[in-house]
């Protein structure tokens, strides 16, 4: 279902890590057991990482065509 490098949307929020939902990771790699555990980096726009989760295809969504890139502020860079 999900590809290394794909870009992907998160459906709920993480607060652990302070990610919201609609924030969006990179897939970064898929494990061996028909996808449905999944690492997902999310960074920041300076190239830092904030976080690299182990989620699951339950977790995360793949962004539309039509969907439009937001920015937001993040308190722990």
């Amino acid at each position: 279902m999900f590809e290394e490098l794909e870009t992907v949307v998160l459906k709920s929020n993480i607060e652990k890590y302070g990610l919201k939902q609609g924030d969006i990771g990179t897939v970064v790699h898929v494990y061996n057991n028909g996808g449905q555990a999944i690492e997902v980096e999310f960074i920041a726009a300076t190239g830092k990482t904030i976080a690299v989760l182990t989620l699951t295809s339950d977790d995360i969504r793949t962004m539309a065509r039509n969907e439009i890139l937001h920015v937001r502020g993040f308190a722990t860079i």
